[in-house]
């Protein structure tokens, strides 16, 4: 299971949480927003974070919609149970309109912070 507490399983560096190894994270699931400084939003959920915004930020596929728009930010992530969940709570998100999904990543990052080192088993 993931190690998270809180208001819908947020778990970032705001909250002063510390993700699973990424060989952990296979058992859960992850909802996350990645942006620009627009902010052009896009919300994607994933079994394994770290992996997956590292392929945003290298723009692994050229021809999607992170690349494109050089969405290279991880400004909110959840974390839940299972990708299930994270699917559920996805569509969910992606139903919000904006000023609600700003609203929501404003509550937990208000400055827009990049929290891919968060999520890293680095130090910053």
């Amino acid at each position: 299971m993931c190690r998270h507490s809180g208001k819908s399983g947020f778990t970032g560096r705001i909250q002063n949480r510390i993700l699973d190894k990424p060989e952990d994270s296979m058992k859960c699931g992850y909802v996350y927003i990645m942006a620009n400084d627009r902010p052009t939003l896009y919300i994607g959920v994933t079994s394994n974070l770290i992996q997956r915004v590292y392929q945003h930020k290298n723009n692994a596929d050229p021809n999607s919609f992170t690349a494109i728009y050089g969405l290279h930010k991880l400004i909110y992530y959840e974390s839940l149970d299972t990708i299930e969940q994270a699917i559920i709570r996805e569509k969910q998100m992606k139903d919000f309109d904006r000023v609600d999904k700003l609203l929501l990543i404003k509550k937990y990052n208000p400055t827009y912070e990049d929290l891919y080192d968060t999520i890293l088993d680095k130090p910053e």
